[in-house]
């Protein structure tokens, strides 16, 4: 999450969403929108850390319909795969991130926690095609802490947003028991290295990205800062009670 990456603020990461659940890990071009999600999981967490109110006239979701398309025969759920186009400002006009800048939706699974709680509980109920405003308090974004340099502490938060596409929900897989090599039911560094390693290498020795490229000269800090918000007990490992993604098998 470079400056402000995977599109929703594509930034830091955590293991919430997990691995975009069993298809997301037989693709390995499905994995690199893991992995961006992934990263702004791990704001979500910090969100969900700080469950505080704002210092902000700001208390509640504000939803305004934009615009909606004619003859709309599904609406997005929890659950669903949703690809967006979104532009974020704070209160002072700032833009900090935009998708359409980049021209390259947003795909996550929403009501899941990989997104912050303002966009799992304002996207619901839209027609592909659809266009929104959000405005989104504190205590539904990124809370008193904030994100990075980007985010200042109870801030609120204005998107424009416009839904491209609405894809089913994957199953879900044991993302734990991927990683967990040698079944300690405990996680070590040098196995969520490996495991991510693993993920990131093109299939059939195909050309790397310029993605994934990035994504393996930030590897270290990637994983630490996995640990810093998954190994809770700071023990050097993650636990099967600590992580906080996928662990257990599908019914």
């Amino acid at each position: 999450m470079q400056d402000f990456t995977p599109h929703l603020l594509d930034i830091a990461n955590s293991f919430r969403a997990g691995a975009e659940r069993a298809r997301v890990f037989a693709s390995r071009k499905t994995f690199r929108n893991f992995i961006m999600a992934l990263r702004c999981v791990l704001l979500a967490v910090l969100a969900i850390a700080s469950i505080t109110l704002a210092d902000s006239d700001v208390t509640k979701l504000k939803i305004e319909i934009v615009s909606t398309p004619e003859g709309c025969t599904e609406k997005s759920k929890n659950g669903d795969m949703l690809t967006m186009h979104y532009t974020g400002t704070l209160d002072d006009g700032h833009k900090f991130d935009s998708s359409w800048d980049r021209d390259q939706p947003f795909t996550f699974q929403l009501g899941v926690g990989q997104v912050i709680k303002g966009w799992d509980e304002g996207l619901v109920d839209m027609c592909v095609g659809e266009k929104r405003k959000l405005t989104i308090p504190s205590s539904l974004g990124y809370g008193e802490r904030g994100a990075g340099n980007v985010i200042p502490p109870h801030a609120t938060l204005h998107f424009e947003v416009e839904l491209i596409n609405i894809g089913d929900s994957p199953p879900t897989t044991n993302v734990f028991k991927e990683i967990d090599a040698d079944q300690d039911n405990m996680l070590s560094r040098e196995e969520v290295s490996d495991y991510l390693k693993k993920q990131m290498v093109p299939p059939d020795g195909g050309e790397m990205s310029e993605d994934v490229k990035q994504m393996l000269e930030s590897h270290d800090k990637l994983v630490e800062e996995i640990f810093q918000h998954e190994d809770k007990d700071k023990n050097g490992f993650i636990s099967h009670e600590e992580f906080s993604g996928p662990k257990h098998d599908e019914l």
